[in-house]
């Protein structure tokens, strides 16, 4: 693939220095390989963007939602094919893969319903003193760069994507080099609907390419999801040209089981928050805060369950978790399995990477793991859940919140009281009660603490991609 980016509504190739290799997980190979954007084509994309900005945030709010609803149905449009990039390079299995796809287009027709709703004229602002108008209007914050990871390609991209067009902002989007294929889809939508050249534009590649867009003084808004040590680096480019940054980082989260809970319920709750995508989720449960009552019951039953899941190649066979997306990923976790045997943790189940092709490591799960352990408080990034032992309500809460991170958090109890009351202690931007981590377009998504800044989805997410104008008159 040479015609791997997208700039001025033109596919054009890559004139960086850096190959992309891209990967299929499940066999440890490639079977794609593009060339990087260089940094004069960044320095194109940006400058398409600011040229097409102005009559971008003219159009109309309605026109707008046309374009977004467009890419909605042309994402059904490619279902299959999507679903299937999904799995080939994600290692995705065929139902999460799916998901995503539903995901992303929800994404793209809720946005469309809130670009028809906003406010066609200024909204008249009250004012105590006399001999003065005063009104309100929003207008888009202007040209964005949107910085996309590879655990959620096409989901992530669709949550900044689609609120930033329907605020008549203009954008470079640059995908992850570990994922960059599945991207490309935005910008075939955007040739077959016709939308303004420069509006969106697509730019691959390594950390060049990302220190090049994050850097640039043409943007007026950065959006970044992936590592906190990245995000930092992202948040200091910003803050060298003082200008607005939402930052969606990482987790490590606690699933809280109390001791009136329905056994196989809560093992059903604990191995969806830490298997799914491979426990490749910034809002993985990994943390497992159990109480004392129920601890002898559950932790042998959710061990059998670990233990019986199906890892394997999603596009050979049926599975349930497939493998790590990238080698990188796969070293990583391993070595975290390395430090679990020399700090001496109680390993239940997995612990290990697989004998066999791909990027494969087994569903893990450690119990009494102490507060200091490095697997306890640092993120993973895979299927390794570490579970402790608690007594009262009060000291859940105290150990739930005692990290560094605040994105997420589940309760599960049948005592709905108390469970409403737990998740309001929590320190966290989004809570689960008895459920499972459904993600719903109409809340909001984003944490505390060092999880990052802002919010994504709901009305939050458009208003993020939006700037507050007053504008004040003497009648005198």
């Amino acid at each position: 693939m040479t015609t791997s980016h997208y700039i001025a509504g033109r596919w054009v190739e890559g004139q960086g220095s850096d190959c992309i290799s891209v990967n299929d997980p499940a066999l440890g190979q490639p079977f794609a390989e593009l060339m990087a954007a260089s940094v004069a084509q960044v320095d194109q994309a940006v400058a398409a963007a600011r040229g097409a900005l102005p009559t971008w945030k003219a159009t109309n709010a309605s026109e707008r939602a046309a374009y977004l609803r467009g890419f909605a149905e042309q994402l059904g449009q490619r279902r299959e094919a999507l679903i299937t990039l999904q799995m080939r390079n994600n290692g995705k299995p065929r139902h999460e893969a799916e998901i995503d796809l539903d995901d992303a287009i929800a994404t793209f027709s809720y946005y469309a319903e809130l670009a028809e709703q906003l406010p066609s004229k200024n909204r008249d602002v009250a004012l105590a003193a006399p001999g003065f108008s005063a009104r309100t209007r929003l207008e888009p914050v202007g040209v964005v760069g949107l910085i996309v990871p590879w655990n959620f390609p096409l989901v992530t991209s669709a949550w900044k994507l689609a609120p930033a067009l329907a605020a008549g902002c203009s954008v470079v989007l640059k995908p992850s080099e570990v994922t960059p294929l599945i991207e490309q889809a935005y910008g075939q939508i955007a040739d077959s609907l016709g939308l303004p050249a420069g509006v969106l534009n697509i730019v691959n590649g390594k950390a060049e390419t990302g220190a090049a867009l994050s850097n640039h003084s043409g943007l007026d808004k950065l959006s970044f999801t992936g590592s906190n040590s990245v995000g930092s680096q992202v948040m200091r480019s910003a803050s060298a040209q003082c200008r607005p940054v939402t930052l969606e980082l990482g987790g490590k989260s606690a699933i809280v089981v109390f001791d009136d809970c329905d056994v196989d319920q809560a093992v059903e709750w604990i191995v969806a928050g830490i298997t799914w995508n491979a426990g490749q989720m910034c809002s993985a449960t990994s943390r497992l805060l159990v109480q004392d009552g129920i601890a002898t019951a559950l932790l042998p039953r959710l061990q059998a369950a670990l233990e019986k899941l199906r890892v394997g190649n999603p596009l050979a066979e049926e599975v349930d978790m497939g493998p790590l997306t990238s080698q990188a990923q796969w070293l990583k976790v391993a070595s975290y399995f390395a430090t679990a045997r020399e700090e001496g943790l109680q390993c239940l189940a997995g612990g290990k990477v697989l004998d066999r092709e791909g990027w494969f490591v087994s569903p893990t799960l450690y119990a009494d793991v102490p507060k200091d352990s490095r697997l306890w408080t640092e993120e993973i990034f895979g299927p390794v859940l570490c579970a402790r032992r608690f007594a009262t309500e009060e000291q859940a809460i105290a150990e739930a919140n005692d990290s560094r991170f605040g994105l997420v958090a589940t309760v599960c109890s049948a005592d709905l009281e108390r469970a409403e009351r737990v998740a309001d202690a929590l320190e966290v931007g989004h809570v689960w009660i008895n459920s499972v981590q459904a993600v719903f377009v109409e809340t909001s998504w984003g944490g505390t603490k060092g999880s990052g800044i802002g919010r994504e989805l709901g009305p939050w997410g458009l208003s993020a991609f939006q700037s507050v104008k007053h504008v004040t008159r003497c009648l005198g």
